[in-house]
């Protein structure tokens, strides 16, 4: 489940997941803009659409991100760490 493995393809992997969660915390936001972030679809940046996940994956692996340290929150919006 976080790592991918012979039944889980590694774009749905939580630590995949994760990292691509991160690619939109520049600046810190809400979980729901995250989400609706994550699930845009830029043709000008990639020719093939990623797979969708579901929000219950989103959420793990935003705790995921949060037991690891890297990421937290702060005020209602989600942040990169920076301890």
């Amino acid at each position: 489940m976080i790592l991918p493995s012979k039944h889980l393809s590694h774009e749905r992997a939580l630590l995949t997941v994760g990292a691509h969660v991160l690619t939109y915390l520049a600046r810190p936001r809400t979980v729901s803009a995250l989400w609706e972030e994550l699930n845009r679809f830029d043709e000008r940046l990639t020719a093939v659409p990623p797979r969708r996940i579901t929000y219950d994956w989103f959420l793990l692996a935003l705790d995921l991100l949060f037991s690891l340290g890297t990421i937290e929150l702060d005020g209602g919006l989600v942040a990169r760490s920076t301890e």
